[in-house]
């Protein structure tokens, strides 16, 4: 990574491989305000795949502003709680590592010489319990509601989760109804559990993250997204290139 730009190829390219259950991403030109977003996005989105780890290689990354490399303390804050992978740099340059140092970054995310040092590290970090998780692609139609409400269901039953069932079926009506009334494409909407937890998640292609609106007329009763602060441990937006995911994270402590 160097921190002086001598070659301003426009952009940032950002490829992944695998290495085991790890996902690599090679980031590779120049890291400014105007790629800022794309890279932070791509990190996040690796991250929602749920590998063990994403590791980011920036040894070719062209960084003329330091205070650009906030962009990894920002994606490992979108992922912090969820899911929760843990993310870690590669730098071939010592320069570029003292430059991540420096800036504070470290404080979050290891930085390390090669890739192999890296998933070394990794190999000390005890792995999560394994999560079951399920997908499915519901079109721009308003019958994809009781779709989606029927696949938790289904998924949760399957998994012998059923006292999950009626909070999961209102957070994801809350979700796929958001989608359908600000977006015309479809939604993409996964559970998963790591045995103790529950999540919904629905990606969508707008890049407006959901917030919670105060209503015109002011009442006791919480509506749309304001009803997941009284359902769920927590929720939350994760932007990607290609729009974003809104999660809600259930607990037992939630279930009705």
């Amino acid at each position: 990574m160097s921190t002086v730009a001598t070659d301003r190829r426009p952009g940032v390219v950002v490829s992944s491989d695998a290495i085991g259950q790890v996902t690599r991403l090679t980031a590779t030109g120049l890291l400014d305000a105007t790629t800022y977003l794309l890279l932070r996005d791509s990190i996040i989105k690796a991250a929602l795949d749920d590998p063990r780890a994403v590791i980011v290689d920036v040894s070719d990354l062209l960084v003329p502003q330091e205070s650009a490399l906030a962009v990894f303390t920002s994606a490992r804050w979108h992922v912090e709680r969820w899911p929760e992978v843990p993310i870690l740099l590669v730098c071939d340059d010592p320069y570029g590592r003292d430059a991540v140092a420096r800036n504070g970054v470290t404080r979050y995310i290891p930085v390390y010489a090669t890739i192999e040092s890296a998933c070394n590290a990794l190999a000390l970090v005890r792995s999560r319990p394994g999560r079951r998780r399920a997908r499915v692609e519901l079109p721009a139609h308003v019958t994809s509601l009781r779709r989606s409400r029927q696949f938790v269901a289904e998924s949760l039953n399957g998994w012998s989760m059923p006292a999950w069932i009626p909070v999961a079926k209102i957070v994801v009506t809350t979700f796929v109804e958001n989608v359908l009334a600000h977006t015309d494409g479809e939604a993409k909407v996964r559970i998963e559990t790591d045995g103790l937890t529950v999540t919904v998640a629905v990606e969508d292609t707008s890049h407006s993250l959901a917030n919670i609106r105060e209503p015109a007329e002011v009442t006791n009763a919480p509506t749309g997204l304001g009803i997941l602060n009284v359902l769920c441990r927590m929720w939350g937006n994760s932007p990607m290139p290609s729009g974003k995911t809104v999660w809600a994270v259930i607990g037992p402590e939630n279930r009705l």
